[in-house]
């Protein structure tokens, strides 16, 4: 199992709702949490054989941005 962490441009709860309807339809996602407390709205997944571009790409498909954090 993997985590993968990127840093959002998500501002509002009816953000996280509309990429969790994207993110639940990835094979590989087992769960996922965003921390909007922080300022950099983190995003982590917990995931199986998920490459981190194909959560990026779906989150600008969705149209939000993120990236990858080491």
């Amino acid at each position: 199992m993997d985590i993968l962490v990127f840093k959002t441009n998500l501002r509002y709860r009816k953000h996280i709702h509309h990429i969790g309807s994207h993110l639940d339809t990835l094979k590989g996602v087992i769960r996922w949490n965003v921390d909007m407390h922080d300022k950099d709205r983190i995003l982590r997944i917990e995931a199986q054989n998920l490459s981190p571009r194909v959560i990026e790409n779906t989150l600008s498909h969705a149209g939000y941005s993120c990236e990858e954090l080491e």
